[in-house]
């Protein structure tokens, strides 16, 4: 595959055909993990695997063994350019509406390389919960719906508040608030994300502070900055939520691509 042409999906280490991937089209039961990959490397590959590993056990019963899923990544990277984006999916060949049969299947798909937008961004705060947030499923309209509905009220996206008021997740990044001393990570049912599992233990390695605390609409305004953050990138800045004003806080953005770099990456 040339560098002008870095898309491709595979299905369990060999190119996909249409009649593999006609089933998918319908699909709602599968979960992935999405990488950057920057010469022929991923950060944070542990994450990537756990996550896989743990969430077909749960939605499967069983889980492919990690060499399994590091060879597919490989034959995936060997046929594209050296920088992409990647999404692994796991899914059952029985269907959705069947017991799981064997191991299930994975496919590899790869595009363009992206760095997210570069911000600030308007978040709209919004009342939802992801039915088994700690999985990166597939299948959820919501998360598009409420994006939609969110850019025609004039916001670039949408913020999550879980039933208690808290500030969970937004529709397909992690939250994370800064309070001028401290990176400050929301307390909620949500998924952590391969990025944020990144930077928190980086932050750790540099000494700088963190703590997780239940983070509401009226705790908002004592707050120094907010950021979302996910495959993409470890931090676009947000400058408000619903109605009320974030401070710039170029240096906690920083701080944040600071930690995330400073994870080295690896080849599969």
């Amino acid at each position: 595959m040339n560098e002008d042409s870095p898309h491709i999906a595979h299905l369990d280490g060999r190119p996909a055909t249409t009649d593999d991937l006609a089933p998918l089209a319908f699909s709602g039961h599968a979960h992935f993990t999405a990488a950057q990959i920057r010469d022929g490397r991923i950060r944070g590959l542990d994450l990537h695997l756990a996550r896989l590993r743990s969430a077909s056990v749960e939605l499967f019963g069983r889980a492919l063994p990690d060499d399994v899923v590091r060879a597919h990544l490989r034959r995936a990277l060997q046929d594209g350019p050296a920088d992409m984006s990647l999404t692994a999916t796991v899914f059952s060949t029985a269907g959705e509406f069947a017991a799981p049969d064997g191991d299930p299947t994975l496919l590899v798909r790869t595009g363009p390389p992206s760095s997210g937008p570069a911000g600030p961004l308007a978040l709209a705060a919004v009342e939802h919960e992801r039915f088994l947030p700690h999985i990166k499923h597939v299948g959820e309209v919501a998360k598009t719906h409420l994006l939609r509905q969110a850019a025609a009220d004039g916001y670039d996206d949408a913020a999550f508040l879980d039933r208690e008021g808290r500030f969970s997740e937004a529709t397909i990044w992690n939250l994370v608030f800064w309070d001028g001393e401290a990176v400050v990570w929301p307390e909620a049912r949500i998924l952590t994300g391969t990025t944020l599992g990144i930077v928190r233990r980086q932050l750790d390695a540099l000494g700088i502070g963190q703590r997780v605390a239940p983070v509401t609409a009226a705790d908002l305004p004592a707050l120094a900055g907010a950021a979302v953050m996910n495959s993409w990138t470890p931090g676009v800045p947000v400058h408000r939520i619903g109605s009320t004003g974030l401070p710039a806080a170029p240096h906690f953005i920083r701080t944040l691509h600071r930690a995330f770099t400073a994870e080295p990456p690896t080849a599969p």
